[in-house]
């Protein structure tokens, strides 16, 4: 048994077809399309962040928290109720499972290995771990292809939670104290059939990155965790980041509801459960604030040289994607907001949502979380309909990040590529 910091849970953006297209998923991107010219609007005075926020529980969720800076100007808030028994109100600074951010904390890893020469983007993963050949995993696999979702490897969450597909959640039930390896994992994705050649196109898999984190294991000698904390987590300065070690997180936190698109009503608290199922792909916990020094330190060379950090921001097309979402990248991509490019990601896991920006100077940083997941309806085919909370949510980052009222665009990053039309 490894020791490790183990977490996450499962998330799935979509209940129909749901082998093809594993809810993690969308609601993992965080993009847009590259823009050259960095974001010119300064945000208000950042008080007025407070209506903004407090907007998105009145929207229908039961509770938010955010965090922004703007060079050495700094503020969070909260709105809402972390628990909807006893009305114990929410708090700026309570840790919440981030879900896919996760995602660029493992590419950072990688890249710094890259960056060492220990690891060689466009080698095939095959030399690395040459036992996941005879699992299914084609050879032509090279590492930049599992960072950028381009492996064609499929999701692993319908075989993990097969009951998903058939719109019932008992999977979760039978899963929440029991712990997956990762070694797991990677079967069940590469036992599943491959999406497309390696190469061919963006499928957004949470194979890739537990194979990343197998990567980063064989190489180092080092539990991925660990690796992460030492070397990514600290390096940044980071005080409330982690993999939790138990089905429990280690400080203040809020309870964390799910919906599951109506399949439980009312909402059923996921914040106790074994996020094994996630590992380094969308199991760590974090806190806004520590999004935002996480993010400000990618950007000003704290955790990468400036030649992994342009690898890292050179985006593949994403088919279907809307007008401000471009591309993806190792890890992260960039979303058009209104006065300009931002670059970030988004997460779900069970119960809980967030996204993170930050400017492309690193000057300015704005992270947004949640305590209630899939509370939206879906429609004939089983695409997310976008509720008001996820457009207030929205307007709250245009407020943050562009100092705008109201949002240019007509979609969320969060569920793109299916483009939707916000209420």
């Amino acid at each position: 048994m490894r020791t490790r910091r183990a977490s996450a849970t499962p998330s799935f953006p979509r209940r129909a077809c749901g082998l093809a297209l594993a809810a993690a998923a969308l609601a993992a991107l965080a993009a847009g399309p590259p823009s050259s010219s960095p974001s010119q609007a300064r945000p208000p005075a950042l008080p007025s962040l407070d209506a903004t926020l407090q907007a998105v529980p009145e929207a229908g969720v039961p509770g938010a928290y955010s965090a922004v800076r703007d060079g050495t100007t700094h503020w969070q808030g909260a709105a809402g109720v972390a628990d909807v028994d006893t009305g114990r109100p929410m708090a700026p600074d309570m840790h919440h499972r981030i879900g896919s951010i996760s995602k660029t904390f493992t590419a950072v890893a990688v890249l710094q290995l890259v960056g060492e020469e220990r690891i060689d983007l466009d080698a095939p993963v095959a030399a690395y771990l040459p036992e996941l050949v005879a699992e299914g995993m084609d050879p032509a696999v090279t590492v930049r292809m599992l960072l950028n979702h381009t492996s064609g490897i499929n999701e692993y969450l319908a075989a993990a939670f097969p009951s998903l597909t058939e719109d019932s959640t008992a999977s979760l039930r039978e899963n929440r104290f029991r712990e997956a390896e990762p070694e797991e994992l990677a079967r069940m994705g590469l036992a599943a059939p491959a999406v497309d050649a390696p190469g061919e196109r963006f499928f957004y898999s949470n194979t890739n990155y537990v194979i990343a984190g197998l990567l980063l294991e064989r190489v180092t000698g080092t539990d991925a965790g660990r690796y992460l904390a030492e070397h990514v987590v600290e390096r940044a300065g980071l005080e409330d980041t982690y993999l939790p070690e138990t089905e429990f997180l280690e400080g203040p936190h809020a309870r964390m509801y799910d919906a599951w698109y109506g399949l439980i009503d009312p909402p059923r608290d996921y914040a106790v459960y074994n996020a094994s199922w996630g590992w380094i792909s969308y199991g760590l916990v974090s806190t806004m604030e520590d999004l935002n020094r996480f993010f400000a330190a990618l950007f000003d060379g704290r955790l990468l040289e400036p030649a992994e950090l342009e690898q890292m921001l050179q985006t593949v097309p994403v088919e279907g994607a809307p007008p401000e979402l471009a591309g993806y990248g190792l890890g992260i991509s960039p979303w058009e907001f209104s006065c300009g490019t931002f670059w970030g990601h988004s997460g779900t896991t069970l119960g809980a949502f967030s996204v993170a920006y930050t400017s492309p100077d690193g000057e300015r940083q704005a992270a947004v979380g949640i305590n209630l997941e899939r509370y939206q309806t879906l429609d004939e085919e089983g695409n997310v309909v976008l509720h008001a909370a996820d457009a207030a949510m929205f307007r709250h980052l245009e407020r943050a990040l562009c100092g705008t009222a109201e949002p240019q665009a007509t979609t969320v990053p969060w569920y793109s590529p299916v483009a939707v039309t916000l209420p």
